[in-house]
């Protein structure tokens, strides 16, 4: 810092991608703090340093962080900018890694009067002296068959939007957008299978795809076509230079393609995130056939441990080890969609829990368990959450599960009009419990991708989610609750966006959703009486088609 006249500098918990999951060669900010939480930053002075992160990660980042060395906050207490603030002057200046921030996150920063400077090399990697190698893995195709349409088709449409917005070219900077673009999936990150890449697509429809060609096989290559341009990363920055009239998505994005740009660049949603969140019918149905083939295998692992809890030699940590056996057994399992959640007691009741050995319960005597966990299959993405009762349920746990499944049923039996927001159709999901004074700190779906990412973008069925519900869409049904120091409770299942072929007065069209998760709720949990007649029906209706489906 003192070399490149710098009094600060940030680390945040992300890589040049922007992705959910990040590579062991961009765990930047593990290696200077311990801190190893999927969210956080620090930042780092001369003489004192700060790690932030959210409240899901306050006991990690505890026991992770030697504090010592860092003090400890948590982001709704303290924002990054709020410390800076704090413990410097307004003269001081802070170092960034323009490839590891959005534009939208640097001008929070300066809005609040912090005077940043991008650094030309990271900080850390100048010190770092054992930093793994980046991940460079063999790039393979995705079934156009599977996908439902071809590479070609789909560089068509994001060339259509391209064109109407007056723009020449479109700079891609998800992993996620390429790899649903081109029809290509890696496996350079664990749980989502993608290639760490950036592309341009231009409105004729070509691409220039900056990826080492040593990572494309030829008959990736001979597939793609000649209008797909594989260009070494190392000549990013002088391609992305000569471009005239291009967009970029800021909030997604690095900062420093707008840099590259000199600010010329127009801001641009990703045109590739609403259309990968309509799934074609093609990937619909093999949506569905991944998630009967993962509702076996988690149905059949749900039974060992109804089987097994009472011997008394179950933890957390042997059940999460189960699900990934169970999944494996299917001889198509790819990688598993995230980091399962196995929570006894009172760690269910930690929304993003992980168990470690450190954490892992034995899982004896009566209690509710909660199993969040899903698959990567050639065919589809999965993420089911099931919450199943150890020994007798208690009158308290079966009314709580009772009223997260009223909510579930809400959200799937609910027909609205096209148009209806993601933030509409969360108050289904919350009513019983509103009801009863209760609610839960967290959305009630995200999107789904089709042997992509398990968090897709587009529509959150969310308090705040001004998403539109579009047919075709996968999203995650999981309303839930939560009693601090006791259980948690979750029932999540995928849904998908389909026209009910009713419409309104108007000529709206109705929409509603299909459950496409084929795995049996623990009716040991139900208390029928607080079902009406319709609700007690959906759930015997669900219930009896598992049963089939799973037995086909």
């Amino acid at each position: 810092m003192k070399a490149q006249n710098l009094h600060g500098f940030l680390v945040p918990q992300t890589d040049e991608f922007m992705g959910e999951y990040i590579p062991e060669s961009a765990q930047r900010l593990a290696w200077i703090s311990g801190f190893t939480g999927s969210a956080g930053e620090a930042i780092i002075l001369e003489n004192k340093a700060c790690a932030i992160t959210n409240p899901i990660y306050t006991l990690q980042i505890k026991k992770e962080v030697e504090e010592t060395l860092f003090e400890i906050k948590n982001i709704f207490d303290m924002r990054t900018y709020e410390w800076i603030k704090e413990h410097t002057q307004e003269s001081d200046v802070i170092g960034f890694d323009p490839w590891l921030h959005t534009q939208t996150e640097i001008q929070e920063f300066e809005k609040k009067g912090v005077r940043l400077q991008a650094v030309e090399r990271n900080l850390i990697d100048m010190v770092w002296a054992e930093r793994p190698t980046p991940p460079a893995e063999p790039v393979f195709l995705f079934s156009d068959e599977t996908a439902g349409r071809t590479a070609q088709e789909k560089r068509e449409l994001v060339a259509k939007v391209i064109k109407e917005e007056g723009l020449e070219a479109f700079i891609v900077a998800n992993p996620q957008s390429i790899a649903w673009l081109l029809n290509v999936r890696s496996t350079d990150v664990p749980c989502t299978p993608l290639p760490l890449s950036y592309a341009v697509i231009y409105a004729d429809s070509r691409v220039e795809w900056f990826i080492a060609p040593s990572r494309v096989p030829q008959e990736v290559q001979d597939h793609l076509g000649a209008d797909v341009q594989l260009i070494a990363p190392e000549n990013l920055k002088h391609s992305i230079a000569q471009m005239e009239k291009v967009g970029v998505d800021e909030k997604r994005s690095p900062v420093a393609f707008q840099h590259m740009l000199e600010g010329d660049a127009v801001n641009l949603l990703d045109p590739c995130i609403a259309l990968r969140a309509c799934k074609t019918g093609s990937e619909v149905q093999a949506m569905k056939e991944a998630h009967i083939r993962d509702g076996r295998a988690l149905t059949a692992c749900l039974k060992w441990i109804e089987e097994e809890a009472p011997k008394g030699a179950l933890t957390e940590l042997i059940v999460d080890q189960k699900l990934r056996e169970y999944r494996d057994a299917t001889g198509a399992l790819q990688d598993l969609s995230f980091e399962s959640i196995v929570g006894w007691k009172d760690n269910g009741a930690i929304v993003h829990y992980r168990v470690t050995e450190d954490t892992s319960q034995p899982i004896t005597g009566q209690g509710l368990l909660l199993i969040d966990s899903g698959g990567q299959y050639l065919d589809g993405t999965t993420d089911v959450t099931r919450t199943i009762a150890i020994g007798t349920p208690t009158e308290e746990e079966k009314r709580s599960f009772t009223l997260v499944l009223k909510g579930h049923i809400a959200v799937a039996t609910a027909t609205f009009p096209e148009g209806t927001s993601g933030a509409q159709i969360d108050a289904f999901a919350r009513r019983a419990l509103w009801d009863e004074n209760m609610d839960y700190g967290h959305g009630t779906g995200h999107g789904v991708g089709c042997y992509l990412s398990v968090h897709e973008e587009a529509v959150y069925i969310a308090p705040r989610s001004t998403g539109i519900f579009k047919a075709g869409m996968t999203i995650s049904n999981e309303p839930g609750y939560y009693k601090e120091g006791a259980y948690g409770i979750r029932i999540e299942s995928v849904v998908v966006v389909i026209e009910t072929g009713q419409t309104l007065e108007d000529g709206r069209k109705l929409l509603g959703f299909e459950t496409i998760t084929m795995v049996p709720l623990d009716e040991k949990l139900i208390v029928w009486e607080r079902l009406s007649e319709e609700e007690s029906q959906w759930v015997q209706g669900y219930q009896e088609r598992v049963k089939t489906v799973l037995n086909a």
